[in-house]
């Protein structure tokens, strides 16, 4: 057959490719434009077969185990892949080891954690005196009872912060500063006995600062950490303003805005969703548990903190050696004719990954 006649013969429009999450474009300025916009990085989540990078680890879970998920890549994570941590192993006996250490178990309630640790279960507990100088992170939870005519009125009521090894650091009723109008117990398990005694809200954040801040002066913990730990927490902005508590932004880690953990659409997933998909578990089933809600972001941001991307972009950084200005700092005729590999290299994520905590400056 002449191949002039031939179909197959004619050559196909030159496709290009980003070698990050395999979109296709028909021009490279258009490939150009993609990954000016979709700061991809080493970062995201990403297949462990295809290497795909997905926005978010629910959109890996998705092309994983969702309804359209990727066929040959969901076949082979269905038999040798965790559904916790997303993560594919190369047999099953080994699948199996590492889910007993990837599950967790609820945590035990905080009511019989008191018990053990001060004869002050009624009023609160106190043990930061006896903080170590390796705890860099802290988890905070507050339950609220509601103030107001309609009781709308976030008012603190009680309040648990634990460090990274779910030891209970301080936990204390909160004596209101304004008359309670719904106490929300069938939530919070509050009542008036509980808050009548309560510690004033102005000593409760000095305690709270002290343990935070851990002697650092305010400037030095604006700038670039210091000494001041991590706070940990699920909409950490709630709890903060309850409070009446400022804390530096570079030092909050908050699981209800930590990009990976959201939706595509940038929406929150609420911490019961969080914890029962990614560790397990199950809370909130009844009343809240402030120490069960400590234990579980805790758990979170150190799952995302142990990933090991931290090597990789030391590597990154020296192999390109480039001013940290992204795509900014290149014409568009040096970015048309890097490969999309090339592209992808000086590509940089939109977020501080929570890995780079083990590594760097807390506020870098």
């Amino acid at each position: 057959m002449d191949s002039e006649h031939d179909p197959s013969s004619k050559t196909q429009p030159k496709r290009h490719k980003c070698s990050a999450c395999f979109k296709q474009f028909k021009r490279k300025d258009h490939l150009v434009e993609h990954m000016k916009i979709s700061y991809h990085s080493h970062h995201q989540p990403k297949c462990g077969l295809c290497r795909k990078h997905c926005k978010c680890f629910q959109s890996l879970r998705e092309h994983l185990t969702g309804k359209l998920p990727s066929s040959s890549c969901s076949k082979i994570f269905a038999d040798r892949g965790c559904d916790l941590c997303l993560d594919l192993f190369d047999n099953a006996d080994d699948l199996s080891k590492h889910r007993e250490k990837c599950s967790f178990s609820p945590p035990t309630p905080l009511a019989t954690k008191l018990v053990a640790s001060s004869p002050d279960v009624l009023m609160g507990y106190f043990g930061g005196k006896g903080i170590g100088e390796g705890v860099k992170a802290i988890a905070i939870d507050c339950e609220m009872v509601g103030g107001g005519n309609d009781g709308t009125t976030d008012l603190c009521g009680q309040v648990c912060l634990v460090d990274e090894d779910e030891n209970i650091i301080f936990h204390t009723y909160v004596q209101p500063q304004f008359p309670v109008t719904d106490y929300r117990s069938e939530v919070t398990g509050l009542t008036e006995e509980h808050l009548k005694d309560g510690m004033p809200l102005k000593q409760v954040q000095e305690i709270i600062s002290d343990i935070l801040y851990n002697g650092e002066s305010v400037g030095k913990a604006r700038s670039d950490g210091g000494k001041a730990r991590l706070l940990v927490g699920h909409s950490l902005d709630h709890d903060l303003d309850c409070l009446r508590i400022s804390y530096p932004p570079n030092l909050l880690r908050d699981t209800a805005k930590y990009r990976p953990l959201m939706k595509t659409n940038l929406v929150s997933y609420s911490l019961k969703y969080l914890t029962h998909t990614y560790l397990g578990y199950e809370i909130q089933t009844g009343e809240h548990d402030p120490y069960e809600d400590c234990v579980s972001v805790m758990r979170l941001y150190k799952r995302i903190r142990s990933l090991d991307h931290y090597q990789v972009e030391q590597q990154v950084k020296t192999m390109i050696q480039r001013r940290r200005d992204g795509y900014f700092s290149w014409k568009l005729k040096e970015l048309e004719a890097m490969s999309p590999e090339e592209l992808y290299q000086i590509s940089e994520s939109s977020y501080r990954c929570w890995c780079l905590d083990l590594g760097s400056s807390s506020s870098s």
